[in-house]
C-alpha cells in the first residue's frame, strides 16, 4: 500500500507537474527541442522505467528519493532530448537522490544533436599485431591506416582504442586512448574495477567486456568536449522548470523528512569523471563486488 501511494504521488506531485510546464515551454517556443524527439513519448517510458527502479537494499526509488531529485532527473532527460526507452538514459539511487545518467547511446546522441555537422560516430579497439597508423593534421588527429586479422582478435591484446567522428563536409577528427589511459580513467571509479594493482577485477563488466568498455571510454572523451561546446540556454531553461517543480515538491518533502539530514550528491554519494564527463558510481568493496545498478537498460556502466 506504502508503494502504491508514494507512486501516486511521484506521478501527481513530479512526472505530472513537469510534463505540464514542458508544454507550456514549448507552446511559448522557450524550448528548443530534435524534430523527431517527443518528450511526451519519453516521459511515459521514463514513467514506466522509473517505477521499476530500486536502491542498493531492494527499496523502490519512488519511495526512498526525494521528489525534487525526481524531477531533476526528468527535466535532464527532456532537456537532453533523451529517452530511456532507446538506451539513451537510465535512472540510478544514490542515498536519496535519483540521478539521469546518459549512456553510451545517449552521449552520441546529444553530440550529434548539439552538432548538426556530424554525419556519423564510430570506435574500434587496436590489438597488438594490428597494422595502425594515424596522424597529426593542424593539430586534429586523423586515423590514416588500421589493418585487423581475425588472429589478431584476443582480449588479452588489447593495446588502444579510437573514436571517429566524420563531419558532413567530409572531414573527420579522431581521439586515440591506450589502454593505460582506458585504465587511468576506469581507475576513478569506484565500482570496484580492479581487484588489485594493474589487474581487472575478473567479475567486473571491464573484464569481460574489455573492448567494449574501452570503446566506450574513448567515444565519451571524444564527444565531451564537442557536448560542452554547446551554448547552456537548454540548462537555463532546466534551471527554471527546477525550479517550479521544486516549489510544488518542498513543503511535502518538508513534512515527510522533517528529521533526515540529506548530504549533497556531489559531496558524498558519487563523483564526476573530469575525463570523460560521466558520473562515477558509488563506492563498492572490491572483495565484494556489487551487480550493476538494478534496472537499468544497459549492459555495462559507462566507464
Amino acid at each position: 500500500m506504502a508503494e502504491k501511494n508514494a507512486i501516486a504521488a511521484v506521478k501527481k506531485d513530479v512526472v505530472d507537474v513537469v510534463e505540464d510546464r514542458i508544454k507550456q515551454f514549448q507552446a511559448n517556443q522557450e524550448l528548443d527541442l530534435p524534430a523527431n524527439y517527443s518528450p511526451s513519448n519519453a516521459m511515459k517510458s521514463a514513467w514506466l522505467v522509473l517505477q521499476e527502479v530500486k536502491d542498493r537494499n531492494g527499496k523502490p526509488a519512488v519511495e526512498v528519493c526525494s521528489k525534487p531529485s525526481m524531477a531533476n532527473a526528468l527535466l535532464n532527460m527532456v532537456v537532453q532530448g533523451l529517452n530511456p526507452a532507446k538506451n539513451q538514459c537510465y535512472f540510478i539511487v544514490y542515498g536519496d537522490q535519483l540521478v539521469m545518467q546518459r549512456s553510451y547511446f545517449g552521449t552520441m546522441h546529444v553530440a550529434k544533436t548539439v552538432c548538426p555537422e556530424i554525419e556519423e560516430i564510430y570506435s574500434d579497439v587496436v590489438y597488438k599485431d594490428d597494422e595502425f597508423e594515424y596522424q597529426k593534421v593542424k593539430g586534429r588527429t586523423v586515423i590514416v591506416k588500421h589493418t585487423q586479422k581475425l588472429g589478431n582478435v584476443d582480449p588479452d591484446k588489447l593495446i588502444a582504442a579510437y573514436c571517429t567522428i566524420i563531419y558532413k563536409d567530409g572531414s573527420e577528427r579522431s581521439t586515440i586512448m591506450t589502454m593505460a589511459e582506458c585504465k587511468n580513467s576506469w581507475r576513478k571509479s569506484r565500482m570496484g574495477v580492479f581487484s588489485s594493482g594493474d589487474k581487472l577485477n575478473e567479475k567486473s563488466t571491464h573484464a569481460q567486456f574489455t573492448a567494449e568498455m574501452m570503446k566506450k571510454t574513448v567515444t565519451n572523451r571524444a564527444c565531451k568536449a564537442i557536448i560542452n561546446a554547446s551554448d547552456d540556454s537548454s540548462i537555463m531553461i532546466a534551471r527554471e522548470l527546477e525550479s517550479t517543480v521544486h516549489q510544488v515538491a518542498v513543503e511535502e518533502e518538508i513534512q515527510e523528512n522533517a528529521n533526515t539530514v540529506f548530504v549533497d550528491i556531489d559531496d558524498h554519494t558519487a563523483e564526476v569523471d573530469t575525463d570523460t564527463g560521466e558520473l562515477i558510481m558509488e563506492a563498492v568493496p572490491v572483495e565484494d563486488p556489487q551487480p550493476e545498478p538494478a534496472n537499468v537498460p544497459m549492459q555495462e556502466p559507462d566507464f
